[in-house]
């Protein structure tokens, strides 16, 4: 019933994407959710789509709010533009309140006489009142569940008076301001002779075949398995690193520009920058740390964190350089987390609206980045 479920939202998905792509190209006409939303119960009611009344019609429905949102995003530059749902990256099937019912610790869904067999990763917060269960396959065939609820368990954490820059990159995952270097796990790396042999199987096989659908099937778990240690590892780094600083200063990256050079797009990529400054902005939210981004066109690398100082030119190949003002000798990951931190604290003193030329200005002037701290209610460059 599940997998009846989740293939009946994939196609209400698809027939609705169609139908607005398909008005828009023919007689430049928007359709709205309201539209499709009738369009679904006509569907309904034809003889070739008889067997959508068969599934919970709140998940269907929820396929059509979801598509809503798609083109929301879209029109609103957050997103591209919505695309076809494919069978063998699995799917899910989203219910609403009305769709399922929480009975003793149980999940009964729509349509569904007995509870979900479910095995819990922790349990749900005492009295905690769900608004929405998902129930998703991956394209490795793992089934999971997700209920959304609010966790009073999520409580701030106390004040500290540690601060963090964080300057990530490929050969370390990160460069902490503190000197600390975290090693880049390369789970892809690991794996990669495994990968190559089941991706030559799978491109061997007929389309269409058993073969290529059980090919597939063990080249998606593959990917799962990395996907999991590397998803694992940055909460784990994400976790220690707001439990340990009040502020944590990343720099604003252009992560989906940087992936298009073919000599790195792998490894960046397999580093995940995206996720872990995700992971430390939520989590941040959560436990009343204050999160900072700096703009991705200030100069960390190449500014000198002792005296402000910018060189002309500064290649990646160059992990040390010498300050031609000061004479002050820099690890390049390490002085860009130190600049990053700077210009954090600036922004969390000063206001978003903060220029470099502020904290370099300082750092010339001779404030010593260890003086770049922000106390309660008290607003210090």
């Amino acid at each position: 019933m599940l997998r009846r479920t989740i293939g009946c939202c994939r196609l209400v998905y698809n027939k609705a994407l169609w139908q607005r792509s398909e008005a828009w190209t023919s007689g430049k006409k928007s359709l709205t959710y309201n539209d499709q939303s009738r369009a679904l119960t006509a569907w309904k009611k034809t003889e070739g789509l008889s067997f959508l009344n068969e599934v919970s019609s709140v998940p269907t429905q929820q396929a059509l709010r979801h598509l809503q949102t798609a083109y929301s995003n879209f029109f609103a530059k957050r997103a591209k533009y919505p695309s076809f749902k494919k069978r063998r990256n699995g799917g899910s099937a989203e219910f609403t309140r009305s769709g399922f019912r929480l009975n003793k610790g149980e999940i009964y869904l729509a349509k569904l006489k007995e509870p979900l067999a479910i095995r819990w990763s922790r349990p749900l917060p005492k009295d905690a009142l769900p608004t929405s269960v998902t129930v998703s396959m991956d394209a490795a065939q793992r089934w999971h569940i997700s209920i959304l609820c609010d966790d009073p368990t999520i409580v701030p954490l106390g004040q500290t008076s540690s601060v963090v820059g964080v300057d990530v990159g490929i050969t370390h995952l990160a460069t902490l301001s503190t000197g600390e270097k975290i090693a880049n796990p390369r789970h892809d790396n690991r794996e990669m002779a495994r990968k190559r042999m089941l991706s030559k199987r799978y491109a061997r096989t007929k389309k269409g075949s058993k073969n290529r659908e059980k090919a597939q099937l063990k080249l998606a778990r593959l990917h799962a398995r990395i996907a999991d240690r590397r998803r694992d590892h940055l909460h784990k780094l994400s976790t220690r690193l707001v439990h340990e600083n009040q502020v944590i200063v990343v720099e604003d990256l252009n992560i989906s520009g940087m992936v298009r050079n073919r000599s790195l797009a792998r490894h960046i990529s397999d580093v995940s920058w995206g996720e872990l400054i995700r992971q430390l902005e939520y989590k941040c939210s959560w436990y009343g740390r204050k999160f900072v981004r700096v703009d991705r066109w200030f100069p960390s690398s190449k500014t000198c964190s002792s005296c402000g100082y910018i060189v002309d030119r500064l290649d990646l190949s160059t992990r040390h350089w010498q300050c031609k003002s000061c004479g002050s000798h820099h690890d390049r990951d390490h002085n860009a987390a130190k600049n990053i931190l700077a210009a954090g604290l600036a922004v969390t003193a000063c206001g978003s609206d903060v220029s470099q030329s502020v904290f370099l200005d300082a750092l010339r002037s001779g404030v010593k980045q260890e003086d770049l701290v922000v106390k309660p209610g008290i607003s210090v460059l």
